[in-house]
């Protein structure tokens, strides 16, 4: 058997082991479903629809994206990957890959202390884990690669390790945004370029309390890769044991992960999380949490200034478009359209994580307000 056959039928026997071993279900006809459904998940995300974890499981985040898609290219919405919508997304013929870890995954592995007092101590606050850099770098949970490797304790790789993960791929050019839309009841954020055409939309979490849910108008005021964080004792009445406030280290297990878009309404933003598998699960102090990898792709193609519309049907709560305030410090507001002109524009992932690594000291664009 030459090394293609070899590849091709070592990838059927991973997800054969993967519909057998988490869904128990028939292998072969789950390997199927499981081996369209990645194939459907990476052609939207590389298209700019997120359908928000890479499992291979069709739910309604992959179906909402979808209609998105179909809309936004004049095809029959129907939620469904049918001819027309597979030859339009171009659906990728490989949809497993093979990584193996490195010495620099390992570095980006730190731990991440529940105290906020060690975690203002640290200098980045990476991952807890090896299998915590894995799934992020290849936008997917940890009960995906578990599924694709059975018989792999997660809890003991090591460099130099191999594991098949999904094959996402680097994400197309989607240009420049002209506007945002954020639908509090979908928990989506949609993106619009300059002749109102739909080019990406995102999953988001939002405020956990009612009446912290804007309506209404803002901007964006600032686009700051690798944040740090700004840790005020007042927004946590949970928290008892800190006295002051406290500078949180950048890192992807930062509060507000990777990417901080800031908007002009004192104390929120959109930014990336700790905890991926989490979005839309969990809710926030206000601000708009997405994946760190979507949190990323948003900034690269957001420009200060640009208006962002609140879906809020039923809510009484106003968001001014107000003067920025707590949200960001006056160098951020004086550095925004460097910070937006390209900082983390086609900076692959990996650099990306150890250019925060890398960080000597925090960030001037400094993030307060909301995470969790």
């Amino acid at each position: 058997m030459d090394g293609r056959r070899r590849g091709i039928a070592w990838i059927a026997m991973c997800l054969l082991g993967m519909s057998a071993g988490v869904y128990g279900a028939a292998p072969v006809a789950d390997a199927d479903r499981l081996r369209t459904g990645f194939a459907w998940q990476i052609a939207l995300e590389h298209a700019g629809f997120s359908p928000g974890l890479v499992d291979g499981k069709i739910g309604p985040r992959t179906a909402l994206s979808t209609r998105e898609f179909q809309r936004a290219h004049g095809l029959p919405v129907t939620g469904k990957l049918d001819d027309a919508t597979s030859a339009q997304l171009a659906l990728p013929a490989v949809v497993t890959a093979t990584y193996t870890i490195t010495d620099e995954d390992q570095q980006v592995v730190t731990g991440t202390p529940k105290d906020w007092n060690e975690k203002a101590a640290m200098h980045y606050l990476g991952y807890a884990s090896l299998i915590e850099v894995v799934g992020e770098k290849y936008h997917t949970s940890r009960k995906c690669i578990e599924g694709l490797n059975p018989g792999v304790n997660m809890d003991r790789l090591k460099v130099g390790d191999s594991l098949t993960v999904p094959a996402v791929d680097e994400p197309t050019d989607l240009g420049r945004l002209a506007r945002l839309e954020i639908n509090l009841v979908e928990k989506t954020i949609r993106g619009y370029d300059k002749s109102n055409q739909e080019i990406a939309l995102f999953y988001c979490s939002i405020a956990k309390d009612v009446s912290k849910r804007p309506t209404g108008s803002a901007r964006v005021v600032v686009v700051t890769p690798n944040p740090a964080y700004s840790f005020d004792p007042k927004m946590w009445p949970d928290v008892h044991d800190v006295t002051h406030k406290l500078l949180i280290p950048p890192g992807p297990r930062n509060p507000v992960g990777m990417c901080w878009v800031g908007l002009s309404l004192p104390g929120y933003g959109i930014h990336g999380t700790p905890a991926p598998e989490m979005i839309g699960k969990t809710g926030s102090h206000g601000c708009f949490r997405l994946t760190n990898w979507d949190a990323v792709r948003l900034g690269r193609i957001t420009t200060p200034g640009i208006p962002v519309k609140f879906i809020n049907p039923g809510s009484d709560v106003a968001a001014a478009d107000a003067p920025v305030a707590a949200v960001v410090t006056k160098s951020d507001a004086a550095a925004a359209p460097a910070a937006s002109s390209g900082s983390i524009k086609n900076v692959p992932w990996d650099q990306l994580l150890m250019g925060a690594m890398a960080t000597t000291q925090p960030s001037e664009h400094v993030a307060v307000g909301d995470a969790r």
